[in-house]
């Protein structure tokens, strides 16, 4: 039987969608925050999790939420700054075991990590894939991608 988990997750855009959809098919107990009331159509139909319209960098809302039972919190908004401050509240004030933040300038990796908070960087793992395709086409014997 699986370990299901409470995960908060902050944007509800495109990527947001994606992860809250995965983890409430496997169970978890799914709690999505945006501003924007329409992007909560990204969720499937079969999104068993809850829907909390408001922002997630204001404690009411954060409250609402019930982060502090968190297991799991995860920003993925378009803005940095915002994906910082809610997953650094998370974090400090709300004591969640594992906070995930996505960012888009590298810069701030640093930043995030001296502050306990787990990162992924799409503009960094786009480089890396634009680069490995690119070295390994180039040393290919046939021309294809490995």
């Amino acid at each position: 039987m699986k370990n299901n988990r409470y995960i908060v997750i902050v944007g509800c855009g495109r990527l947001g969608s994606i992860l809250a959809n995965q983890l409430s098919r496997e169970g978890n107990l799914v709690v999505v925050i945006d501003m924007d009331d329409a992007t909560f159509n990204n969720l499937s139909p079969d999104f068993s999790g809850f829907r909390l319209q408001g922002d997630a960098t204001r404690m009411p809302v954060l409250k609402e939420a019930k982060v502090h039972k968190a297991n799991v919190f995860i920003a993925t908004t378009h803005e940095d700054n915002v994906n910082l401050m809610a997953a650094q509240v998370a974090r400090k004030i709300f004591k969640v075991p594992h906070v995930l933040a996505r960012v888009f300038d590298p810069k701030r990796e640093e930043v995030y990590a001296q502050l306990g908070i787990e990162t992924i960087c799409p503009t960094s793992v786009a480089a890396d894939m634009f680069f490995r395709a690119v070295t390994n086409r180039a040393t290919s014997h046939n021309g294809e991608c490995k």
